[in-house]
């Protein structure tokens, strides 16, 4: 049996079509120059075994979360699926929803957050009025329940920016739980 297989990164769903999964946290969504395992990869893999397929398993990464980050993530297993999947997330007709657990309260219960975010190296970070490289971060959120100093806080993404949660959270002094890059403790 290969690795992949394993009760922390089930197989929620799997037709022809899609391959649902889920991504634990620090385990690369796809590869980078580093080399290290990740889930796209370990994807291929499972089901070329599991499906005894010869020569390279097609996969289309729909969608992207980042290393620290753990969720479900939804696979393209035709290019004809990749594209619809592409056209589906780019119109709006499919609803992501991200959960993050954050330090502190934010400032409203729900509302939107708007800021310019550049990228800096392997950091994203604001700046306070648009540049020739910023690019504009909308979001919208909603508190679903506060604890001690931590806030549980279902997100919508109007806009995809790298690391867009993460700093933009962050900016308004409730980073991410755990997310020393970002400013949590």
């Amino acid at each position: 049996m290969i690795a992949f297989l394993h009760e922390r990164w089930p197989v929620f769903h799997e037709d022809n079509h899609l391959l649902v999964l889920y991504k634990p946290a620090g385990l690369l969504a796809q590869g980078d120059e580093t080399g290290a395992a990740n889930l796209l990869d370990l994807a291929k893999a499972w089901i070329k075994q599991r499906h005894e397929k010869p020569g390279r398993v097609f996969l289309g990464l729909v969608q992207r979360l980042d290393r620290p980050v753990a969720g479900v993530m939804l696979f393209a297993r035709t290019s004809k699926a990749a594209a619809r999947l592409s056209e589906q997330l780019r119109r709006r007709h499919a609803r992501k929803v991200y959960l993050a657990v954050v330090e502190g309260r934010p400032p409203e219960a729900g509302g939107g957050l708007t800021h310019f975010i550049e990228r800096a190296d392997r950091l994203s970070r604001i700046v306070a009025q648009p540049t020739a490289s910023s690019r504009e971060a909308r979001l919208t959120y909603r508190v679903l329940e506060t604890a001690a100093d931590r806030s549980l806080v279902a997100i919508e993404l109007h806009t995809g920016r790298k690391h867009q949660i993460r700093v933009q959270f962050a900016q308004v002094g409730c980073p991410i739980l755990g997310d020393a890059r970002y400013g949590a403790r």
